[in-house]
């Protein structure tokens, strides 16, 4: 269930604006967003869709309105090396990109299960980045609380 473009003229990160949008979203769901939204990105992604959607029905016999997208890269392809005049004889360069589009298609159980086990592993073992985190947090409420304290003290003794 997956459906690909290479070397579509739109600049990666505009594609990708896109894609953010619908990453995660049931295909019925993507198909209602980008048929909305104003960007060529989204026709581009549209179609991608409907082509992932028909190899799905087709190749696998699955009924394409319940399926998920489950990812959706976009990756930055070659360029095109442009020139703008300037004065006196000089060309300014400019680069026009390509994108190369993944989209993958998959059922709803799937992903689910794929979760359970990552939280599974996730929740017995905390990395030390978010110890630290979580740490420096507690440390910083603990001096603010500590300061308003401090300056409840001092505003006392003054009027006092």
């Amino acid at each position: 269930m997956k459906a690909s473009l290479h070397a579509v003229r739109i600049a990666p990160k505009k594609a990708n604006l896109i894609c953010k949008m619908i990453r995660g979203l049931t295909a019925s769901e993507a198909m209602h967003v980008l048929e909305r939204t104003n960007k060529k990105a989204a026709r581009l992604l549209e179609e991608l869709l409907r082509s992932a959607m028909a190899n799905a029905s087709h190749n696998d016999k699955q009924d394409a309105q319940t399926l998920v997208i489950r990812s959706l890269i976009v990756n930055q392809g070659e360029a095109y090396h442009r020139g703008v005049p300037m004065a006196r004889g000089r060309v300014r360069p400019m680069r026009k990109f390509l994108s190369h589009i993944e989209l993958v298609l998959g059922l709803p159980e799937d992903e689910d299960e794929a979760g359970k086990g990552k939280k599974g592993l996730k929740g017995n073992k905390r990395s030390n980045a978010s110890q630290k985190v979580d740490s420096a947090v507690k440390s910083a409420k603990k001096s603010s609380a500590l300061a308003k304290e401090t300056k409840a003290s001092s505003k006392i003794s003054k009027t006092s």
